[in-house]
């Protein structure tokens, strides 16, 4: 990027674990964060949004730290730049609205600093902040993504062809990840871990083998998270019940919660949000689409 230029960064939210998957299965969803960069003094972040309004305006913008420590770790200090951030990602519902914005940060470091990151350097990167490749794995590559973290290392392949429709449905109350998380088990017998590895490896076959029926059974059947998350998700049971009978083959929290994301095939996710939005007006069903872009980052005309 020329000095004068002016940029736009575009990052795709998430769902992520799909069920079984915990912290290894993603899937990029068309909600976007959005950052118009251009050159400043001093680092100012404004937000169009009003979800976005209470964040940090300098410096101290999480965007812009994860930028900083990023370019820093290559020896590169960042011109300062004033950002316009806009977001559609509602924020602690479980659609990877943290990992939307580690990933901008990373691509604002990447294209201020001159970095010529790879996608896989981005990654891992990513994944360090987040501690997991799920989210920020779909936000870069887009598409369904299966990833890896160990020993300070990550792989993943993307797939950009999964021929389904996604419908979320997203309440009106807040999860912290964090919450979420100490509902779970320090630990799993071997059997627990058999069990639940084995329903995850067994739903991306059917996944790519197109077996929607035997999909949405491992979304069910996940062993890792959902049964001790369900009781911090107001009318569970009743979502995927309602979920099954109006369409879709399968139904899952999305990544911790408290937004349910449910798969139907081509041509149904319609009637779903009308039966879903009929059941729980309180929450609000969405059609989305798979986003196989991932993050990209847009030269503005001046």
């Amino acid at each position: 990027m020329a000095f004068n230029d002016r940029i736009m960064i575009k990052v795709p939210a998430s769902t992520a674990n799909l069920g079984p998957g915990f912290d290894s299965m993603g899937l990029a969803l068309d909600l976007y964060l959005t950052l118009e960069i251009e050159r400043s003094k001093e680092w100012l972040v404004h937000s169009l949004c009003e979800e976005l309004k209470d964040f940090p305006t300098g410096e101290d913008n999480f965007m812009v730290q994860v930028a900083l420590k990023t370019a820093a770790h290559y020896g590169v200090e960042l011109t300062p730049c004033k950002i316009k951030v806009d977001s559609d990602i509602p924020l602690a519902r479980g659609l990877g609205s943290s990992a939307s914005a580690i990933v901008a940060g990373i691509e604002l470091a990447d294209t201020i600093g001159k970095l010529n990151l790879t996608k896989h350097e981005k990654l891992l990167h990513a994944t360090e902040w987040e501690g997991h490749p799920d989210n920020v794995g779909a936000s870069i590559y887009g598409g369904l993504v299966i990833g890896c973290y160990q020993q300070n290392d990550v792989d993943m392949l993307s797939y950009t062809n999964l021929p389904i429709e996604v419908v979320v449905l997203i309440p009106q109350e807040i999860l912290l990840t964090k919450a979420s998380r100490n509902v779970l088990p320090e630990a799993y017998t071997r059997q627990q871990a058999i069990e639940a590895s084995s329903t995850a490896n067994l739903l991306i076959a059917a996944l790519l083998s197109q077996n929607w029926e035997l999909a949405g059974k491992m979304m069910s059947n996940d062993r890792f998270h959902q049964p001790y998350r369900k009781s911090l998700i107001n009318g569970y049971d009743e979502i995927e019940k309602t979920a099954k009978a109006n369409g879709a083959f399968g139904v899952a929290l999305s990544g911790a919660g408290p937004t349910m994301i449910c798969f139907t095939e081509k041509g149904k996710a319609a009637n779903l949000v009308k039966a879903l939005e009929a059941e729980f007006p309180a929450m609000r069903a969405v059609k989305l689409l798979i986003d196989y872009v991932g993050s990209s980052v847009i030269e503005l005309v001046k």
